[in-house]
């Protein structure tokens, strides 16, 4: 059976346009509380975006996969090579575009390591969101293409009870914290420190190698997710069994989370869980309002615009203020009496966004959020419009 599900499309678009809009905030200092990642253990609504996509790509590899599968075995890993290096070394471009920064007043090249003032080792970080979906996109087809459905489910359910044995059997005392977890002493030795993310203060990597695990499950999840809608088709059983089943994952998740928290950062088994078990509720909520009763509109084509470029649009919404970064505009002096320059998207946040309520800097800050994913908006518009689709 070979239907369109126009739901699918829209649920992947609309987890596009979430990822550009908790990425894209006006001030990272001013954010509203579900626009932010959990310090650590539990999860917000933005914890829920990237697992929402990941399960987006299973969902599609079910639908794609058979015509690699069909086309034969050199076919089908020839395209699986070809996609996965080609997202991973555009995840990589993003992190080092545009090659250049300033630096006192003058351009320099960004260099691929280098040493700061204060002996600390800096560079091009390797890993990111599109190397994390490289990744998992590979392993996830394998496990597909070699397993099938029975045995990508068993693979899986091994590697999620897998992985809390590794965790705790690496460091018993405090397994789950983020300097007591195991994964980051394997990423400094593979990657070195210099290559790392360091946005908590300290060398620390949420998409470096060991947390890949539940990653891949969240994908293989997405893909058995996708086989079932096919096998079923547009019947009120499968609306039933994606629901009821989501319902059972975040039961099971929030059990899982009493012993292996449910943490986004060292992607926890029982976060995979529990994230399935949510986009199947809401996966489910979509099928059963657009394909059964209709309810479709301006909301629906909103994001289902994002979905046709997914990926590109994603893309350009790094590229973008990486570029336009390079163009300072003078705003007087820092307390030190240094010249001060903002970038235009800097600019424009401070003084349109910003001033409409400076009392609450939080609303500027989400209003040029919104301004940003409008603009993004646009540009997937009009390549949709001009029937433009820039697969990867």
């Amino acid at each position: 059976m070979n239907q369109r599900f126009y739901s699918l499309d829209v649920f992947r678009g609309a987890t596009v346009a979430l990822m550009i809009l908790v990425n894209n905030p006006g001030s990272w200092g001013h954010i509203y509380t579900p626009l932010e990642h959990a310090p650590w253990h539990g999860v917000t609504p933005t914890d829920l975006v990237f697992p929402f996509f990941l399960f987006a790509v299973g969902n599609a590899m079910a639908f794609v996969l058979p015509k690699l599968e069909a086309a034969g075995e050199s076919f089908f890993w020839k395209k699986i090579i070809q996609r996965t290096v080609l997202i991973f070394l555009i995840g990589l471009f993003l992190n080092w575009f545009p090659f250049i920064k300033w630096q006192d007043g003058h351009l320099v090249g960004k260099p691929w390591a280098y040493i700061t003032a204060d002996g600390k080792a800096a560079g091009v970080r390797i890993f990111g969101v599109l190397q994390r979906i490289a990744i998992c996109y590979f392993l996830a087809s394998l496990l597909a293409h070699y397993g099938k459905q029975k045995g990508a489910f068993v693979v899986s359910a091994f590697l999620l009870l897998a992985y809390w044995f590794v965790c705790v059997a690496a460091n018993a005392a405090d397994p789950f914290s983020l300097t007591g977890w195991f994964g980051t002493k394997i990423d400094l030795d593979i990657l070195g420190e210099a290559h790392i993310y360091k946005g908590e203060g300290l060398s620390f990597d949420p998409e470096g190698l060991m947390s890949i695990t539940g990653a891949v499950v969240q994908v293989v999840f997405g893909y058995l997710a996708g086989n079932y809608i096919i096998q079923k088709g547009k019947t009120p059983e499968m609306v039933n069994g994606l629901f009821v089943t989501g319902c059972v994952l975040i039961f099971t998740g929030y059990c899982w989370d009493m012993v292996f928290p449910i943490n986004k950062k060292i992607w926890t088994s029982s976060y995979t869980v529990y994230t399935t078990g949510l986009a199947l509720l809401i996966l489910a909520t979509m099928i059963y309002c657009i394909e059964f009763k209709g309810w479709k509109g301006k909301w629906s084509r909103f994001c289902d615009v994002f979905g046709k470029n997914a990926l590109f649009i994603f893309a350009m919404s790094g590229i973008l203020p990486r570029l336009l970064a390079l163009i300072q505009i003078p705003a007087g002096v820092t307390a030190d009496g240094k010249p001060n320059f903002l970038t235009p998207f800097a600019w424009f946040y401070e003084h349109a966004c910003k001033p409409i309520l400076p009392a609450e800097p939080r609303v500027g800050s989400l209003i040029y959020a919104l301004c940003f994913i409008t603009m993004m908006w646009s540009f997937a518009w009009l390549l949709d419009k001009k029937k433009i689709y820039i697969r990867v």
